[in-house]
C-alpha cells in the first residue's frame, strides 16, 4: 500500500511538473517533450487504477501518434517564434481579462461541486455481470451499450471539426492543372489522338 502511494506522488507530481513546463518552456520542442512526459506519467496513473487499456491507449495513440506529430510539424516548419510573440503586451489586457473570468467560473463550478453519498461506492462496484471480464471488454459493453448515443455524438463532433479544418485550409490555386473524370470519360478518338505526317529528316515544330 506504501509502494502505490508512493508511486502515486510521483507520477502525480511529475505530470503536474510536465503540464506547467509545457506552457512555460520558451524552446517549443521542449514543450513537446515535457507534453510526452505529462502523457507518460497520466499512463502510470492509470495504470495504477487498473485501467490498463486506457494506460496503453495514452501511449500508444497520444504520445505515439499525436506528440510525436506535433514534434515533427514544430521541428519541420522551424516557425520564428521570436516574430509571433511580438505584440504580446498589446494582447495582454484581454488575456488577463479573460482568463479572471475563466478562473471565476472555476472557482463557482468547484465551490457548488457536491459529491453525492452513493457515488463512491457506485464508481468503485463492478458493474454486474461485469465483474468477470477484462478491463477492455468491460470498457467496450459499457460504451457500445450505455453510452453508445454520446460516443457517437462525440464521433460526429469530431467529424465536424475535421471538415472544418479541411475547408478552412484549403486552397484553390488558379494556374494548377486539375483532373477532369468527366471530360476523360465523354473525349473521343479523335480529340485524344492526332495522326502527324513527318517527312524524313524534318522534325516536328
Amino acid at each position: 500500500m506504501i509502494l502505490a502511494a508512493l508511486f502515486f506522488y510521483l507520477f502525480a507530481g511529475v505530470c503536474v511538473a510536465s503540464a506547467f513546463m509545457v506552457i512555460a518552456a520558451k524552446n517549443p520542442v521542449h514543450s513537446v517533450l515535457f507534453l510526452i512526459l505529462a502523457f507518460v506519467s497520466a499512463s502510470g496513473l492509470f495504470v495504477l487504477l487498473g485501467a490498463e487499456f486506457l494506460a496503453m491507449i495514452l501511449i500508444v495513440v497520444y504520445v505515439g501518434a499525436v506528440a510525436v506529430l506535433f514534434l515533427f510539424v514544430v521541428m519541420m516548419l522551424d516557425v520564428d517564434f521570436a516574430e509571433l510573440r511580438q505584440g504580446f503586451l498589446n494582447y495582454l489586457p484581454v488575456g488577463a481579462l479573460i482568463g479572471a473570468l475563466v478562473l471565476v467560473e472555476l472557482l463557482l463550478v468547484v465551490g457548488a461541486w457536491v459529491i453525492g453519498a452513493g457515488v463512491p461506492k457506485t464508481i468503485t462496484a463492478p458493474i454486474p455481470p461485469m465483474d468477470a471480464i477484462t478491463n477492455t471488454e468491460a470498457l467496450g459493453l459499457v460504451l457500445y451499450t450505455r453510452y453508445v448515443y454520446y460516443f457517437q455524438a462525440a464521433g460526429i463532433v469530431l467529424l465536424v471539426a475535421m471538415v472544418g479544418a479541411i475547408v478552412l485550409t484549403l486552397q484553390h490555386r488558379a494556374r494548377v492543372k486539375r483532373q477532369d473524370m468527366a471530360a476523360q470519360v465523354r473525349r473521343t478518338k479523335a480529340e485524344a489522338m492526332e495522326v502527324v505526317k513527318v517527312r524524313s529528316g524534318q522534325g516536328l515544330t
